[in-house]
């Protein structure tokens, strides 16, 4: 007969998975967000669990918490707890069809302008499965690959060195952006060396859009004048709008202000650069039910998504 520990009956699952979620976020204020909870709240489920673990579990340097020795080890332990208790939830579900369960997905920043609308249709069609979707930088979504967090991830760069599997299933290029109006967007097949002339917007180093931008530079013994360097795409689009510089960015990011001719994209040589949307998950991973019929259904939307792409890309022509 199951008999729990003294240590097990003095804490819940609930502290657990908010310690987890404090050590992610190296902070109380961001965990709270993520948890949908009160600062207050979250420090004290921390304090409890602290208190009945009878040790510190953070210690505070600047404005980020680290996790002492005895948090490091309750917190090895609580991913433990709260892993076999997914993996039991996946199990339960693959029993009972796709009447329950729960999917995790994880996407770069430039994904989130397609894949909330792709969770639409498959949400109506599985009422019963409960979705979580994680939206973060680069760096961030290769660290939950890498801690294994979710079921799959969408990038456009997938790691290379980790023991991952990647299936493309749309392309995600890169075009050159200028605002409206700019004397560039009447001309056809500029030389890359005519940009070297403009001032230049480009995301942060690390993203996956900047890492594509250089590399073509590179192979093109291209150099772009760089005037400011911005963390988001919806930045940079402001930016653009703003007269401040062009920039090359996802075409998926710049549907609503080409709708609306904010935005002009430039017939530039050897643009766009020709990339992929991949699916990604950690090889070996067992993806329980729900995760490969979404990962089949990402599979069969994508011809649909190009098509839009497709459409999207030739709005130059007619607005040129």
């Amino acid at each position: 007969m199951f008999r729990p520990t003294a240590l097990a009956r003095r804490i819940t699952l609930r502290q657990l998975q908010v310690l987890e979620t404090v050590a992610h976020h190296a902070g109380i204020n961001r965990a709270a967000q993520a948890l949908h909870l009160t600062q207050p709240t979250v420090s004290a489920q921390m304090k409890q669990l602290a208190g009945a673990v009878g040790a510190p579990l953070f210690e505070k340097v600047g404005r980020k918490l680290f996790l002492t020795e005895s948090g490091n080890a309750v917190l090895q332990g609580a991913q433990e707890i709260l892993g076999a208790l997914r993996r039991l939830e996946d199990s339960l579900a693959e029993l009972k069809g796709l009447r329950r369960g729960r999917l995790r997905v994880a996407v770069v920043t430039t994904a989130k302008y397609f894949v909330p609308r792709l969770l639409g249709p498959f949400v109506r069609r599985y009422p019963g499965i409960d979705v979580s979707l994680d939206v973060g930088n680069r760096a961030e979504i290769i660290g939950r690959l890498a801690r294994n967090e979710d079921d799959l991830y969408i990038m456009g760069m997938p790691p290379a060195g980790m023991d991952i599997v990647r299936t493309a299933f749309v392309e995600n290029p890169i075009v050159a952006v200028a605002p409206a109006g700019h004397p560039l967007t009447r001309r056809r097949r500029i030389p890359l060396a005519a940009l070297a002339k403009e001032p230049f917007l480009l995301r942060e180093a690390g993203s996956g859009t900047r890492m594509a931008a250089d590399r073509f530079l590179r192979e093109k013994h291209a150099r772009c004048n760089v005037r400011m360097e911005l963390g988001s795409n919806e930045a940079i689009k402001q930016a653009i709008a703003g007269g401040l510089g062009l920039s090359l960015l996802s075409l998926h990011a710049l549907g609503a202000e080409l709708a609306r001719r904010e935005l002009a994209l430039l017939d530039v040589e050897g643009l766009p650069i020709r990339r992929s949307w991949y699916i990604v998950h950690r090889s070996g991973k067992q993806l329980s039910l729900v995760a490969r019929t979404f990962f089949a259904y990402l599979k069969d939307v994508g011809p649909q998504l190009q098509l839009e792409l497709d459409k999207l890309g030739r709005v130059r022509a007619r607005s040129a």
